[in-house]
């Protein structure tokens, strides 16, 4: 089972390699996060992430469900 986890995109960069990255917000705690993936990704959005990969775009509404789902099962 994979576990991907909603965050928003606070920050944008590329690092020494080239790579886009970014700072993502997963509910206060702040991770660098690839956003290779997604090339239409701006600061702001949320992304879904997994083993810090960005591996899609989704609205704020899908974030907050996903969060009150982890919330459900302890997590």
């Amino acid at each position: 089972m994979c576990l991907g986890v909603p965050g928003k995109v606070v920050k944008i960069e590329d690092n020494a390699l080239g790579l886009r990255m970014g700072v993502v917000d997963f509910g206060g705690t702040k991770r660098e996060t690839c956003l290779a993936y997604l090339d239409d990704v701006q600061e702001g959005d949320w992304v879904l992430v997994h083993i810090g990969f960005a591996i899609s775009k989704i609205d704020e509404e899908k974030a907050k469900d996903a969060f009150d789902t982890l919330k459900e099962i302890g997590l």
